[in-house]
């Protein structure tokens, strides 16, 4: 049952950052841009970081390499899918309609965050330090997410209020991922690491660090970088520290 009460917390939390929203409410949009661009750099690291330093490592040590990195592009593939069908994120510039895209930002968030509620809870599984660690990099990505997320739905026509509280019931599907995790993905839990691996690998690549690129003073693409290189540091250390 301690590990139950991890995965609770962990979601639990995990869930909360749909509130980050609140944090922005005194902040111009200018400002806001500058700041969600720093955490887009850290949050790509972090993902990089938990997918090659952790994740893989961890699935290394539990079955075949053959087997890895074959689960590893499955989950790859499967985010890529997942994206395609959906699409939540291709609305943050506001090629959609408005109001239509705002539920389907929500029905893709909502299901994104149940995948991540089973990988915590498979995380935890394997070991605390995993459980931790994954947390972590789950994290560093949906409070920059999340922050787009309440802007595109303010931007569809929803109150600040409503926004705030349909973002954190679209989050909060990552509880029932956590328990539905623990109580019927035991036998799956090693096969999820590297499925999440594949997940960071292809969030980093293919949506946040193709924004980076969208910087084109020299100075702040050097700053850029160097928050992408804290952010792969920094789960790095953490690996270090938890062993």
């Amino acid at each position: 049952m301690d590990i139950l009460i991890y995965i609770l917390g962990a979601t639990i939390i995990n869930s909360l950052t749909a509130l980050i929203g609140i944090f922005t409410l005194g902040i111009n949009d200018k400002q806001f841009k500058k700041i969600l661009l720093f955490l887009v750099a850290f949050s790509a690291g972090a993902l990089m970081g938990a997918a090659f330093f952790h994740l893989l490592l961890e699935s290394l040590e539990e079955m075949p390499a053959f087997n890895a990195f074959g689960y590893l592009l499955v989950g790859f593939c499967l985010f890529f899918l997942i994206e395609r069908f959906l699409h939540w994120h291709h609305c943050h510039e506001g090629n959609c309609e408005a109001h239509s895209f705002t539920y389907l930002i929500l029905l893709g968030d909502g299901i994104h965050n149940f995948i991540d509620g089973l990988v915590i809870a498979a995380s935890f599984i394997a070991g605390i330090p995993t459980g931790i660690i994954t947390t972590i990099a789950i994290m560093s990505h949906e409070i920059p997410q999340e922050l787009g997320n309440y802007g595109t739905l303010i931007y569809g026509g929803f109150t600040k209020t409503k926004a705030l509280l349909f973002n954190l019931l679209a989050q909060m599907t990552c509880i029932l991922g956590g328990l539905v995790g623990f109580f019927f993905a035991t036998n799956f839990s090693n096969v999820l690491l590297p499925f999440a691996a594949g997940g960071f690998i292809y969030i980093a690549a293919s949506d946040l660090i193709p924004e980076l690129h969208k910087e084109v003073s020299l100075k702040k693409s050097t700053v850029v970088f160097l928050s992408f290189l804290f952010g792969l540091a920094f789960m790095i250390l953490i690996k270090v520290y938890l062993e």
